[in-house]
C-alpha cells in the first residue's frame, strides 16, 4: 500500500478512473453485442452505427481505449453488416 500523502491520492484516482472506464466499455460491448444481434435476425441496423461509432470514438478521445482499436471495432462491425447482407453502410 502507498506510504505518502501523493502516492494515497493517486490510488484513490486510479480506482475512480478504472470504474468509470469500466462503465464506458461496458456500455461499448453492450451496443456492439445488440447491433450484431440486430444484424442476424434481419433487421434495419444501420441506426445504430452512428451511435456506437460516437461512442466509439469518444472513448478513445478520452484515452478509455485506443483510437487504432476504436477504428477496428468501427471496421469489423461494417464488413459483418456487410457480410450478412442485411444494411446499406456509409
Amino acid at each position: 500500500m502507498a506510504h505518502s500523502k501523493q502516492a494515497l491520492k493517486r490510488h484513490r484516482q486510479s480506482l475512480k478512473r478504472r470504474a468509470h472506464n469500466r462503465v464506458i466499455k461496458s456500455e461499448i460491448k453492450t451496443a456492439v453485442r445488440k447491433y450484431r444481434e440486430t444484424v442476424i435476425k434481419g433487421e434495419d441496423a444501420a441506426k445504430q452505427l452512428p451511435t456506437i461509432d460516437s461512442r466509439l470514438d469518444r472513448a478513445a478521445k478520452n484515452g478509455v481505449i485506443p483510437r487504432g482499436r476504436a477504428n477496428r471495432i468501427k471496421g469489423r462491425l461494417r464488413k459483418f453488416a456487410t457480410a450478412a447482407g442485411k444494411t446499406k453502410t456509409a
